[in-house]
């Protein structure tokens, strides 16, 4: 009987492992998906179009054909799509005031050297 608790014990340690595997997992792509859903909120606000967005879409799907679907996959979706949405062209752009420095706007006849 003491033997039968011990490999109960040890399957229940098993199973427990693999369920904090699985949390950790979880975690990761709720993660990435919360940065990439900032990154689409950033180029709702700067009015990309539709258009640019189902090509960042479509080329982030194409990267990723996989043969081998499995949990794995996803993440990797995530990831090249948080990666083209980083790169685009939209997000590095600033105002042309933001883009001028203090002390410029304050004389603009004032040449540095």
């Amino acid at each position: 009987e003491l033997q039968q608790k011990v490999e109960e014990t040890e399957v229940l340690k098993m199973e427990l492992q693999m369920l904090e595997t699985e949390r950790v997992r979880l975690s990761l792509v709720e993660e990435k998906l919360m940065d990439v859903l900032q990154l689409l909120q950033q180029l709702r606000d700067l009015n990309i179009s539709k258009r640019a967005l189902g090509k960042i879409l479509l080329s982030t799907l194409e990267s990723c054909r996989d043969p081998q679907p499995g949990k794995a996959q996803l993440f990797e979706v995530l990831d090249t799509l948080q990666q083209e949405l980083t790169a685009c062209e939209l997000l590095h752009k600033q105002p042309l005031e933001q883009a001028q420095s203090p002390r410029s706007l304050s004389n603009p006849l004032m040449i540095s050297c």
